[in-house]
């Protein structure tokens, strides 16, 4: 019994030492082995410089004329307005701001009742109604919990608008709702009368695009002035803080060109060529790229050049921008995106055409983990990004469909290695 006992004891403690001397090597391995893995991805490597400017637009500023105690924008900020439109109400109190919105909430039920006399006795479908309320309801919920209550206000009139709608579908015959059409236009009539003591429409002689956000520059700064403009020019304009006039609403920008001008290095600016194109990313306030024609190339001053870029688009976008540091892109690069300690020189033996003998060629190349194998795959350099190259799969002119599978490409783990590598070596476990 005894004997069993110590023959168990002994098998344990083999085992034991065993599972030790296993997790050892493994761990050994792991910190002293050579190779290790990195995933590579599509990466872009911008030949780009960094310029701060001002964005130059033919605006307007819009002036209330009067004293308010409170202004209502009716336009969203960069919507065209059309001339003789009205983009802001101004009320003497907050009793005329209330009698706006019951005006509101009349014409709204007033359109309600009148759609349902249009479509008269027949045809209404309450269960699709009803679920449309519903939707209504929980949208109004979800909003109020996110805290989203840009917008709220229209969210409102829509459920209102529903239950009008329900309401009307129920309300009786023709003549009721017609009845209550003409006690609606006598609410309607005598809150307009109300309205024009203390309520004025500010309204535009021009089309254009609205902006509610004046800050001073309309005046300071005008397309007319930018073929004239000099580095010192721009850098006072860039220091200044100008205040937007006295009862200013908002502005209207009547041209949809608009120009961004800096001063850039004399280096810098030698390599704009007027009349051409030129992409340049805005990251700060609005991210977006725009492609912009290149106006002018100033006078040298002081090491600087002043320039100027035009656009037609995504004026909307950038109705709201002043002062920005955007970045000018000259070129891009896109490739894939490897450390610079996995390219390596390789050897390719082919076979030439002509003579039929083996040529052994010296290539660059990255050793990709294959299963559990190094393999050689060719590539060109591209760009040099600091502590990475960014590369592309090199191909013959007239690839076959093995070459082009068989091609390195982003996903592929390259193999980092600090000691001998070659095509088939057995990578075991890299990290």
């Amino acid at each position: 019994m005894k004997q069993g006992t110590v023959l168990t004891r002994a098998v344990m403690l083999l085992l034991f030492a065993v599972v030790c001397a296993y997790f050892a090597v493994a761990a050994w391995q792991s910190f002293h082995q050579s190779e290790y893995t990195m995933a590579t991805y599509a990466y872009t490597v911008d030949d780009a410089v960094e310029a701060t400017g001002l964005l130059v637009r033919q605006e307007e500023v819009i002036l209330s004329g009067q004293a308010a105690a409170i202004v209502n924008v009716i336009p969203d900020q960069g919507e065209k307005v059309n001339a003789g439109g009205t983009v802001a109400y101004l009320y003497r109190d907050e009793a005329a701001l209330e009698r706006k919105r019951e005006l509101r909430t009349l014409e709204l039920e007033r359109e309600q009742l009148i759609y349902s006399l249009q479509r008269g006795d027949t045809g209404w479908d309450n269960a699709r109604l009803d679920q449309s309320i519903v939707d209504a309801m929980v949208g109004l919920k979800t909003s109020a919990a996110y805290g989203d209550l840009t917008g709220l206000e229209d969210q409102v009139l829509s459920f209102k608008s529903l239950v009008i709608r329900r309401g009307a579908s129920s309300a009786g015959g023709t003549a009721d709702i017609q009845a209550k059409v003409e006690e609606i236009d006598a609410q309607r009539a005598a809150l307009q009368a109300a309205a024009g003591q203390d309520t004025t429409p500010i309204r535009v002689d021009k089309s254009g695009s609205f902006s509610a956000v004046a800050d001073g520059y309309e005046a300071l700064l005008t397309p007319d002035m930018l073929s004239t403009l000099t580095v010192s020019d721009l850098t006072a304009l860039l220091v200044r803080k100008p205040e937007a006039p006295e009862g200013a609403v908002g502005k209207l920008i009547t041209s949809s060109t608009w120009y961004f001008t800096a001063a850039l290095p004399v280096k810098t600016a030698e390599r704009l060529v007027e009349g051409r194109s030129v992409k340049v990313r805005f990251s700060r306030d609005w991210s977006g790229e725009v492609s912009m024609t290149i106006e002018r190339v100033g006078e040298e001053e002081d090491g600087k050049c002043p320039v100027v870029l035009s656009s037609s688009r995504s004026l909307a976008d950038t109705s709201l921008l002043r002062k920005q540091t955007v970045d000018i892109i000259f070129s891009s690069t896109t490739g894939i995106r490897v450390p610079k300690k996995a390219v390596r020189d390789g050897l390719v033996t082919s076979t030439d055409p002509e003579t039929q003998a083996e040529v052994t060629t010296r290539v660059i190349g990255v050793y990709v983990l294959t299963g559990a194998q190094s393999e050689f795959k060719q590539v060109e350099i591209l760009a040099d990004d600091g502590d990475f190259y960014l590369v592309r799969a090199s191909l013959p002119d007239n690839p076959t469909e093995l070459q082009i599978k068989k091609a390195f490409r982003a996903g592929d783990e390259v193999i980092v290695s600090s000691e001998e590598i070659y095509d088939g070596k057995v990578i075991l476990a890299p990290r």
